[in-house]
């Protein structure tokens, strides 16, 4: 039985948290002071996607839909640091677009190479050894690691292929792609051989080569979701050109203008800009064409009359294929590259209830603050950039935490500790 294509998944992913930095104090014989020497906690594991080009579905997903890296550890004495969280390598086949669930927008088309960080594991907390000073020599706190991010996102495939072969099921697409390329699809003389798209290298000469998909038939309906089509029309978004296969024997009574018009109705029914893409068509199954038909002849005054050319073909007997490869090559150096999207996911600022009393500490002439809501809205803030800056001190203002302080009785100059950060507080 085939394997199933898999070609949309959602899942959920979480980076580690970070390691607890420890309060430890150094001890060794004829040492009277040794001073504090807890370590930091380890830095929680990121999430990676990475592409694999031995990976053509998304088939994993569908029995795993939740990914965790794992946490750093915490600090130790003597100054030794946790270990870090390990990295979860999620791996995805190349061209898979990644979408946030819930706005569908796109936060990155694995198209490249490239390593992709999706989400990033939380800091590790500084350990007792950061907060001595002159004033506190004998600090007996740490701070806890920050959590990780967390992201609910949608995978969606979309080949990368210069070429995309389509038609109506059994006109020839899959036995094309064998003689042109050096692919092995499963050939068969029945409706729907092909459940998931293969994908073929073509040589034209010395340099000059292309990707080709057969695409799974298409039939009538697809754009709305009939039949096994409507998966499979977003793999041709890519494609440049457009290989058109009709079978014009008519062995199976069906008629070659209307096949040719109905794809391309189903093209156009699905997408505006795809069914003005470039195509050829190919008239297959000449070698068993009845000598007293007009099914070529209709077929090609009716393409050549809208613009496209059309060769003849046998893929069956390999007559023609050299001819459609020099002619797919002729018209893929006029063309612009395959089509890489760009993001549009722009990570907003969480929605934090502040509403939560936060714990506060007067230790040390040190104003201790923590919470969960300021641990989140901490992790989620760049403190090398000024507007995230601001909208951290907003956020805190907001909240009425100034204002409790001052009420505890906070002076200019004090320092205020909130998890590994330390700043001047300034009324």
């Amino acid at each position: 039985m085939a394997t199933q294509f898999i070609d949309k998944a959602r899942i959920t992913v979480r980076a580690g948290n970070g390691g607890n930095g420890a309060v430890a104090f150094h001890r060794e014989k004829y040492v009277a002071a040794g001073g504090p020497d807890g370590g930091d906690g380890g830095r929680g594991g990121s999430i990676i996607l990475q592409v694999d080009d031995n990976l053509s579905t998304l088939m994993d997903f569908r029995y795993k839909r939740k990914y965790v890296a794992t946490s750093g550890q915490d600090g130790q004495g003597a100054r030794r640091t946790g270990k870090d969280g390990q990295d979860l390598i999620i791996r995805v086949p190349r061209g898979t677009l990644v979408r946030d669930a819930e706005t569908q927008e796109i936060i990155k088309d694995m198209s490249d190479s490239t390593p992709f960080v999706l989400c990033r594991g939380g800091r590790g907390g500084w350990g007792n050894c950061h907060f001595a000073t002159p004033t506190r020599q004998v600090p007996r706190f740490a701070k806890g690691g920050l959590p990780g991010e967390s992201h609910d996102v949608t995978l969606e495939l979309k080949l990368l292929a210069d070429v995309g072969l389509i038609g109506f099921p059994n006109v020839g697409k899959s036995t094309l792609l064998s003689v042109v390329s050096k692919a092995q699809p499963k050939i068969a003389n029945y409706h729907f051989t092909t459940l998931y798209p293969n994908l073929g290298v073509v040589w034209v000469e010395d340099g000059v080569s292309f990707v080709m998909a057969d695409i799974p038939g298409i039939i009538e309906g697809a754009s709305e979701g009939a039949g096994l089509g409507h998966d499979f029309l977003r793999h041709i978004d890519r494609c440049r050109l457009l290989v058109h296969v009709v079978d014009v024997s008519g062995c199976e009574g069906r008629d070659p203008v209307d096949d040719f018009d109905a794809i391309n109705e189903e093209l156009k029914q699905y997408s505006e800009e795809l069914s003005t893409r470039p195509q050829i068509v190919c008239a297959n199954k000449t070698d068993i064409l009845e000598p007293d038909s007009d099914n070529l002849t209709r077929l090609r005054e009716h393409v050549e009359a809208l613009g496209y050319p059309l060769l003849e073909l046998s893929a069956a007997t390999h007559q023609g294929a050299r001819q459609l490869v020099d002619k797919v090559a002729e018209m893929l150096s006029t063309l612009p590259p395959v089509t890489v999207y760009e993001p549009e996911y722009v990570p907003k600022p969480p929605v934090v209830d502040t509403s939560a009393p936060l714990d506060i500490q007067h230790e040390d002439g040190v104003w201790f603050v923590e919470g969960p809501w300021l641990q989140r809205v901490m992790s989620n803030t760049n403190f090398a950039d000024y507007e995230s800056r601001m909208y951290f001190d907003r956020s805190l203002r907001e909240s009425g935490l100034f204002q409790q302080l001052e009420e505890m009785g906070i002076q200019d100059g004090d320092t205020v500790s909130m998890y590994d950060f330390e700043f001047t507080y300034q009324k």
